[in-house]
This record gives C-alpha cells, structure tokens and sequence, in this order.
C-alpha cells in the first residue's frame, strides 16, 4: 500500500540525511509512481495517489520559481559596486 505517508515515512526512514532538490524529489516520485502503477495496475488507487504526490511536487516546484525574486541590472550592479554613484542612498 502506498499512501502519501508512507512514501514520506519510506524517505525518513532510507538513511539518506542529505538535503534534496525538488527536482530530485520529482524525479523520484515519477520513478515511484511507474513502479507502483506496474506493481498495481493504472487505475489502482495506490496508482492515483502515487501520481497526485508528482503533481503536488511539481506545483510546489512551480510555486517556489514564482516566489523568488528577480534581481534587476541595477541591483546587480550595486552588488558588484557598492560605493558606485548610482548605488549610493542618502538618508534626508
């Protein structure tokens, strides 16, 4: 039986203590999601639930892209140059 709890605890419980990527972590639910519907059939629930953590995954994957900001060529700039004209901000 594979549920969305048993998959996490089956991950908790590897041995594997080293940060994954939300990339790596769908590729792996993929992975697990084929073996599970081969194992049981494509219309199983376990199949569906397999396949709703991919899905749930590749949103949170969606939302973190959108999340991020996006540095302008000005900030960039600063960055490299701090003490540059351009960059400089006065308190009045």
């Amino acid at each position: 039986m594979t549920t969305f709890d048993g998959v996490q605890a089956a991950k908790n419980n590897s041995g594997l203590n080293q940060p994954q990527t939300i990339q790596q972590a769908i590729l792996e639910a993929i992975t697990e999601a084929r073996e599970v519907c081969d194992h049981n059939g494509i219309n199983s629930p376990n199949c569906a639930v397999a396949w709703d953590i991919v899905e749930e995954l590749q949103a949170e994957n969606a939302h973190q892209k959108q999340a991020k900001h996006r540095q302008t060529s000005l900030e960039s700039y600063c960055e490299m140059y701090p003490d540059a004209l351009e960059c400089l901000i006065y308190d009045l």
